[in-house]
């Protein structure tokens, strides 16, 4: 018996060996597998591990890269730029012949789509759940979803692979099932443009942006070191620092619901972000699409909280270069907070995907509020994408305009459309000197361009609002 104990442990010393060796062989980070999406007409990173100072040889569409480990076992390559076309397959193999091989690769259009529970929600959860699922049938649309983690040190690697976008991979009938606007906004990319799409979806229920955010860009804001701390981070080091660099053309965010309350602080929050990541990425200001929230009635939350953070939003969509803003006043439901109609969520991103990456020439955002004059006892205001006149959605009078005077209290206005401009009044101030539009939570608002997609929330004063000492 101890001559067979001796055996066994000899046996599980070259077991032991064996798999260490295995281990220090070649490696992949999990977004490099079969059924992945590379992204066309860019010189595309691939990255992986090997023993240290080992040569590393990429093969694919007859394009050949060699590169050897670093002190750290790490290697990169950077592949030429690839055409979207028939799938392709991809060979990384070291000096010792030691080989990986990934198949059904497609080339095509690759999109981040992050933030928190709605974006999170999936389509088993949206309106048409079980149609919308039945109809998922798309192999050239690909999915992968980024498993929740929280990290006090950015993470290198993750586990999660590509798939095919059918019925049984976009996930049951329920909350559970693939992002639902990540979806709708790449299946109608798909259409659009007729090439392959990779979504890559990261994102957590409940979550502010600061844990989106850097510790490193969080503590170079004054405005944002209070935020250095705790969890702070936790998300872009488990969830977004293992998918840098892979080779994309922009991300879209929806996020905001769990900052309202810092709304203020949210107008340096969120610009910081997106500036963290395009930094870190590496790949240039990329288009960064947002979804201004929806209206939704928070407790017994001042109503103005909301409009506030709508504002942050607005702001970071004129101050920050190559970003868009899907506004969604019009499908929200004051009394849930994940709204259902997610295919017009996906659809309204899509639009400025469609018009400000692709060149397409549509009609992509509504009516964003421009400038303002007094005119006796009314205002005048104007609008950017008014073209072709303002209407009313329901053909009903204008609604949720509010107009102040010097005294700053905000009363009910009559509001009347002018060609692209609307006129706005009342009787109790005859002196006016501000409006406010769509500013509280339960927001219900009719303004609308020629092709029907909403004004958002806005005010033409800055008067110090709720949240400016948060």
């Amino acid at each position: 018996m101890r001559k067979n104990y001796s055996w066994l442990a000899i046996a599980a010393l070259f077991l032991t060996l064996a798999c260490g060796t295995l281990q220090a062989a070649v490696k992949l980070p999990a977004l490099f597998g079969d059924d992945m999406v590379l992204q066309r007409d860019r010189a595309a990173p691939v990255w992986g591990w090997a023993d240290k100072g080992e040569e590393i040889t990429v093969r694919i569409a007859g394009q050949t890269h060699s590169t050897k480990a670093g002190e750290d076992g790490r290697w990169k390559v950077a592949l030429d730029k690839l055409p979207a076309g028939e799938p392709l397959e991809m060979s990384v193999k070291t000096s010792k012949g030691e080989e990986i091989k990934i198949k059904n690769i497609l080339v095509g259009e690759v999109w981040i789509c992050s933030g928190q529970s709605n974006m999170e929600m999936g389509v088993g959860a949206c309106d048409n759940a079980k149609a919308e699922i039945a109809a998922a049938d798309y192999p050239n649309l690909r999915l992968f979803t980024v498993p929740k983690n929280k990290a006090a040190e950015p993470v290198a690697e993750l586990k999660a692979k590509w798939l095919p976008c059918t019925p049984k991979n976009i996930g049951p009938d329920n909350w559970s099932s693939f992002s639902a606007a990540a979806y709708f906004f790449g299946r109608q990319l798909h259409k659009e443009l007729g090439v392959p799409i990779g979504l890559i979806h990261t994102s957590w229920g409940g979550t502010p942006a600061e844990f989106w955010t850097s510790r490193k860009t969080l503590e170079a804001y004054p405005a944002l070191k209070s935020l250095a701390r705790g969890e702070s981070s936790c998300l872009y080091n488990g969830m977004i620092a293992p998918l840098i660099p892979y080779g994309i053309r922009g991300v879209i965010w929806y996020q905001g619901e769990s900052n309202i309350a810092r709304a203020y602080q949210y107008r340096t929050l969120f610009p910081a972000m997106i500036r963290n990541w395009r930094t870190d990425w590496g790949q240039g200001d990329f288009p960064f699409l947002f979804v201004q929230i929806a209206p939704f009635r928070y407790g017994k939350n001042d109503p103005a909280l909301w409009a506030e953070l709508c504002e942050a939003q607005a702001m970071t969509l004129q101050n920050t270069p190559n970003t868009g803003m899907a506004v969604t006043v019009d499908i929200g439901d004051v009394k849930d907070i994940h709204p259902k109609n997610k295919q017009e969520v996906g659809r309204r991103l899509a639009l400025w995907a469609l018009a400000k990456v692709y060149g397409k020439e549509i009609v992509h955002s509504g009516p964003l509020y421009r400038s303002m004059s007094v005119e006796g006892g009314k205002i005048r205001l104007r609008f950017e994408h008014a073209d072709g006149g303002l209407f009313s959605l329901d053909g009903n009078p204008l609604t949720d305009f509010t107009v102040a005077g010097a005294d700053q209290k905000f009363v009910p206005a009559s509001a009347e459309i002018d060609g692209d401009t609307v006129v706005v009044s009342s009787p109790e101030v005859a002196a006016p000197v501000a409006v406010r539009f769509a500013w509280r939570d339960d927001t219900s608002p009719n303004l609308v361009n020629q092709e029907g997609l909403p004004a958002g929330p806005f005010r033409t004063d800055a008067w110090k609002g709720l949240t400016e000492e948060n």
